[in-house]
């Protein structure tokens, strides 16, 4: 893991460059053998759902890492370990031996500040399906509720939910800031091959919308 509770603005915008330059592959492919279908996908009416005016926006937040990620539409309740770049510029996963933790991109804001905050988990591990298995199902108007360390909990509103391919992320428009304070959460999706693993992330976006 990377990363500390006092990152600086400039160095964390330097990572965000160096992950829109070449972090495009974000987590690595699965291990699970699931059916040919995979895991749930948005619907199209969900991926094409975008629109950034979808909720009020909250007041953002003063930085404070987050500890834990709950999303009740689709029983995600897990806690939040810090994730970097690996050697290779994209962004790390988790652990694959816990299939119940998520990851927050420390190269980003954290989760409520003004900004686009990042977590990323494994949608499944050589165990079976792991974290964000059941992301694809999520739909707009759900929430997503980040606990931070210092006792509040940042409420997002998803807004967009969508399938991308790995090898054509649009990274300046996933990481890019609004300027609200945004979330994404992202795991891999589509189709899987034991050869290359999934062809492509699944990609939540959400706004803040109230704070706990």
């Amino acid at each position: 893991m990377q990363g500390s509770e006092g990152h600086g603005r400039r160095g964390a915008w330097g990572v965000i460059a160096v992950v829109l330059l070449i972090g495009v592959h974000l987590v690595r492919g699965g291990a699970g053998e699931w059916p040919a279908d995979g895991p749930p996908r948005p619907a199209t009416a969900a991926a094409a759902g975008r629109a950034a005016d979808a909720a009020a926006t909250a007041d953002p937040l003063p930085a404070s890492p987050p500890v834990r990620v709950r999303v009740p539409s689709v029983r995600i309740d897990a806690p939040v370990t810090r994730v970097g770049l690996d050697a290779e510029g994209w962004i790390e996963a988790p652990a694959p031996y816990d299939r119940n933790l998520a990851g927050w991109f420390t190269g980003a804001v954290t989760p409520g500040e003004r900004g686009t905050a990042v977590v990323v988990g494994h949608v499944d591990v050589p165990a079976g399906r792991a974290v964000f298995y059941d992301l694809g199902a999520l739909a707009p108007g759900k929430r997503v509720e980040i606990a931070r360390t210092d006792g509040r909990t940042a409420v997002f509103t998803v807004y967009g939910i969508e399938v991308v391919p790995k090898d054509d992320f649009p990274a300046a428009r996933v990481y890019g800031a609004t300027g609200a304070p945004e979330l994404r959460l992202i795991t891999c999706g589509g189709r899987y091959s034991p050869d290359g693993g999934y062809e492509s992330n699944v990609v939540v976006s959400a706004r803040l919308t109230e704070v706990r």
